[in-house]
């Protein structure tokens, strides 16, 4: 099935372990992946879309929000969408694509594209936007800007969810929703902030989903943030094929891997593994609506 084939490929560092790690004990009530990338080939022997799927689907993993990063992406993500009922779309374009796109001319065509996938009724969210000042330098940052603004326009224009991407730029990703005015549902993906974020996510009823980084030793500020977090506004993610977490960090990452991320969520909470999962099912489906649904 020629859809479900990987568009893009992660690059294959000396030395990185190739393999998938293995399955993990399936979950007892079913979750979902807040935010992967099906799109990007990984591993020895890359996965395509369905075996990734039908193995999320053998630990409890029931869906996945499959997430487009530039043009190319977001239109293959709609697309899958449509065609696999475990499947709802993001679509947009990355905060590290704008300024490139800005340099060619071709920021507000791009935009544009994705507006229009926008109307597709199991795209439910614009993201991955917002602002990246980690790899982005001073020149980048106002064509950034530009287009995290017009992505939440058209999250609101739409009636869909905004997947935030904020990486040491947490500061103006705040100001910028307080400014412009945050969607009704928004999802800072892979959260990376601490409690002093984690508080005005909480005032602010943005959603904060946790990723494998939170199994990580150094990690205590997101582990404190979720401690902190109200139980109503988190969610779990993978964002693979990257941040898989312990003890299988820098292997390729896969949606079938979240059961280990929300054990661990479970254990930093002393919460129990069922309520937890059924309190971030339902979470997830209040952000995205049905999988369902057509």
């Amino acid at each position: 099935m020629s859809e479900a084939k990987p568009i893009r490929a992660r690059e294959k560092t000396e030395g990185r372990d190739l393999t998938y790690p293995p399955l993990p004990e399936p979950l007892e009530v079913p979750v979902y992946d807040n935010h992967t990338h099906l799109e990007i080939e990984d591993g020895e022997s890359g996965l395509d879309a369905y075996e990734q799927l039908d193995l999320a689907e053998r630990v409890g993993v029931r869906g996945v929000v499959q997430v487009g990063t530039d043009l190319a992406t977001s239109r293959w993500s709609a697309a899958l969408a449509a065609k696999d009922p475990r499947v709802l779309a993001a679509v947009a374009l990355h905060p590290n694509e704008a300024p490139r796109l800005a340099e060619r001319g071709l920021l507000d065509e791009h935009l544009a594209g994705i507006d229009e996938l926008g109307s597709q009724p199991r795209v439910r969210a614009v993201g991955e936007t917002g602002l990246d000042f980690f790899r982005t330098g001073e020149d980048g940052r106002a064509s950034q800007l530009e287009s995290f603004e017009a992505h939440i326009e058209i999250a609101k224009r739409h009636g869909i969810a905004l997947q935030i991407h904020d990486r040491d730029a947490h500061e103006a990703v705040v100001d910028t929703l307080l400014r412009v005015g945050a969607p009704e549902r928004t999802v800072f993906h892979c959260y990376s902030g601490d409690e002093q974020l984690a508080s005005i996510c909480a005032e602010h009823g943005w959603f904060m989903s946790f990723a494998g980084t939170v199994t990580f030793k150094s990690a205590t500020n997101l582990r404190s943030s979720l401690r902190v977090a109200p139980r109503s506004l988190i969610m779990v993610e993978t964002d693979a094929p990257f941040l898989t977490p312990m003890p299988y960090r820098g292997r390729p990452n896969s949606a079938y891997l979240i059961p280990n991320t929300l054990r661990y969520m479970a254990m930093v909470l002393d919460a129990d593994l069922n309520t937890l999962s059924e309190q971030i099912a339902y979470n997830t489906e209040q952000v995205y609506g049905s999988w369902d649904s057509k």
